[in-house]
């Protein structure tokens, strides 16, 4: 039997109509040259091959050539035809045997464009990317430059770019104190789009179909206050943010902090409800912690860009929030990101605030239930849904701005659902978890601060002195 790319022979069945035995002039015939396959299917794929190197190797030489020929071509063009083809950088080869540019910004240092365009950016975890590639926006024509990107509600990136487009208002043309640079926030949903649905009249029953009512209502109405794959669903503002009061001085107060540096430290002060509290129509129950303040660490304007501030300067911060008329407000305890307790070389992070008035311990940092201990996410969402009566057993004060705003944006770790994507902007979300896994306690009523008046029955016969 033999075989080609383009037929298959067979001699199977003639052969056994042939007298036993051979000749040599049946070993050494061949058949006719016209009964032979084409071998298409592989001159087809060596051919490919050879084309894709042939792109690979003579790709730079074509781009580089393209480019020289318009920019001599432009000059001496007295139609001014030329100026409608891109100008020099305009075209851009790449095989298809290679893979597609990696999105870090670094790739593109260096380079002169006159547009980019970012598909699905709340899909980036930061701005610091994007903000990057504004450096290859320039022209030595003149051409205007512009960065164009699109996105949908949701994603891990769903915050910073809610915070710096989104929440300026639709077609309300921002101008950036700093950099003197606009933008503007264009809406689009899919009514929008006449031609794709007469084309396509079952686009809209496609998008309900695809997901949750909430993921619906953010692609279909472009709702950007809902937030699909929530990590905390079960937070409202209506149910835990109140306005501020004065804190007993009988409560229990602690903090908790998250340290960070080129991202942003999330110092939160706590709270602990001594007896049953009514407070803007709502009851806070006994043992429910509240947030009553917070220092974040945080660029302006700038979403998860820290401030690069030394731990001696940061502790002096803290001081500074906890004095008031020179007297220091007293903390019963303080716990601290274990990072923070790392020695590398000389003293550490928590050591330095120690020095600077500041005192630590070290935070448990569980994150995910195991081993029969409850995770920190889950003592969150126990708190967040309340006790048997269905009243929150966590409150925020909402002066507590940074908190409010990421708590709602956590998502879920694609690879680990249980667990929170930690590529968001989750410091002050940590230093939550801090705080609820420190064991918060009440004050006993021997803890109270004892009256010094010396006319009270207790003071005249020294009544707290005795065993």
């Amino acid at each position: 039997m033999r075989s080609g790319y383009g037929s298959l022979t067979s001699t199977r069945d003639s052969w056994s109509h042939r007298p036993r035995g051979c000749s040599n002039e049946e070993v050494n015939s061949e058949q006719p040259e016209e009964q032979r396959g084409t071998p298409i299917g592989r001159r087809v794929l060596l051919g490919t091959l050879g084309l894709g190197a042939l792109g690979v190797v003579a790709a730079p030489t074509l781009q580089r050539g393209l480019e020289a020929f318009l920019g001599s071509a432009a000059d001496k063009d007295p139609t001014g035809l030329t100026g409608l083809l891109p100008n020099g950088g305009g075209f851009r080869y790449y095989s298809v045997t290679s893979s597609v540019p990696h999105k870090d910004a670094e790739n593109y240092q260096g380079w002169s464009l006159t547009r980019v365009y970012v598909e699905e950016l709340t899909q980036y975890a930061t701005s610091g990317p994007i903000f990057r590639l504004l450096a290859t926006l320039r022209s030595p024509e003149g051409v205007p430059c512009q960065l164009r990107a699109t996105c949908n509600p949701g994603g891990v990136g769903h915050h910073w770019v809610k915070n710096w487009i989104i929440d300026n208002g639709p077609y309300t043309t921002t101008i950036d104190p700093e950099t003197g640079l606009s933008r503007v926030f264009i809406p689009a949903k899919v009514t929008d789009n006449p031609a794709l649905l007469a084309n396509d009249p079952n686009y809209v029953a496609k998008l309900k179909a695809s997901g949750t009512p909430q993921l619906v209502r953010a692609w279909l109405e472009g709702d950007w206050n809902v937030i699909e794959g929530a990590f905390f669903p079960e937070f409202s503002t209506a149910r835990h943010v109140i306005s501020p009061f004065v804190i007993p001085h009988d409560w229990t107060k602690f903090r908790s902090m998250d340290w960070g540096s080129a991202h942003p430290f999330s110092v939160g002060w706590w709270a602990v409800v001594q007896d049953d509290r009514q407070h803007d129509g709502m009851t806070l129950p006994r043992e429910a912690i509240v947030r009553y303040r917070e220092y974040y660490g945080m660029q302006p304007g700038k979403p998860n860009e820290g401030l690069k501030l030394p731990a001696e300067r940061v502790a002096r911060e803290i001081v500074s929030r906890e004095t008031f008329s020179g007297m220091r407000e007293k903390i019963n305890y303080s716990v601290l990101d274990p990072a923070a307790f790392a020695v590398i070389s000389g003293p550490s992070i928590a050591e330095t605030m120690l020095r600077n008035g500041v005192v630590f311990r070290r935070a448990d940092n569980s994150r995910t239930s195991r081993d029969k201990r409850m995770g920190g996410f889950d003592q969150i969402r126990g708190r967040l849904l309340g006790d048997k009566e269905g009243r929150p057993m966590i409150y925020f004060f909402e002066t507590c701005r940074d908190l409010i705003r990421t708590l709602p944006m956590m998502q879920h770790d694609p690879n680990r659902p249980e667990d929170m994507d930690s590529d968001g902007e989750d410091h002050a979300v940590d230093d939550l978890r801090y705080a609820c896994l420190s064991r918060p306690f009440l004050t006993r009523p021997g803890e109270y601060p004892r009256s010094k008046n010396p006319y009270l029955v207790a003071n005249a016969f020294r009544l707290h002195e005795l065993k």
